[in-house]
């Protein structure tokens, strides 16, 4: 116990604490020296979504806004994810101009009569009853299985691009880097835009239940 210990050697536990609680409150003003610049410790924020940070992965890709909010590109290589946007991009393109052309009325020869009636909205069933739908399956599907072998050469270090599958190579002929590259941000801009257009068009064709332009 404290009053067992001779005087001296209260004095000088005394003085230690005090002159420890002197240094820890001194070392709480003084400024941190982490080594860093203050411009290093500022995380860099997503250009499209400026609460967040900048998806490293995304780096170098035609037309990265830093848009990734579910951190998609952290557990699947990039390469592959720009592959499944172009093909959906593109895909949206052409559906949104089939949809408001079966509704505007083009039909193809040889179209069934059966189905002659549908609109975009309703054809699904029409074509189910009519036996076209699993046609269209396994055609997709045939597709799907070429596309892959492209893909997977991709993912193993070929060096292929996302997206190219030879089509329209000599439309790049003679074009400078740069123009390359706004040809190729053209195209993904386009896709990004097809993909919210045949949503929005679907949706409010089912929703009014009218024919083109859907109000």
């Amino acid at each position: 116990r404290l009053e067992l210990l001779p005087q001296e050697t209260l004095i000088t536990m005394m003085k230690t604490a005090v002159l420890a609680a002197l240094v820890g409150s001194a070392a709480a003003f003084a400024p941190a020296s982490t080594g860093r610049s203050a411009t290093s410790l500022a995380v860099e924020k997503s250009q499209a979504l400026p609460f967040l940070p900048n998806p490293p992965n995304l780096e170098g890709y035609v037309g990265n806004v830093g848009f990734d909010p579910l951190g998609v590109s952290n557990y699947f290589p990039t390469d592959y994810l720009r592959e499944a946007e172009l093909k959906h991009g593109r895909m949206c393109q052409l559906a949104w101009l089939g949809y408001i052309s079966v509704d505007l009325g083009l039909r193809i020869p040889g179209y069934p009569e059966a189905m002659s009636g549908a609109t975009s909205a309703t054809v699904h069933d029409a074509a189910v009853e009519y036996g076209a739908l699993g046609n269209i399956l396994v055609w997709i599907g045939i597709a799907e299985m070429t596309s892959w072998i492209g893909v997977s050469q991709m993912l193993q270090g070929s060096g292929r691009a996302p997206g190219d599958f030879g089509f329209g190579t000599k439309y790049l002929a003679g074009k400078s880097e740069a123009e390359i590259e706004k040809t190729k941000l053209q195209e993904i801009t386009h896709c990004r835009l097809a993909m919210m257009a045949f949503a929005g068009v679907v949706t409010q064709s089912v929703l009014f239940d009218k024919g083109f332009p859907y109000f």
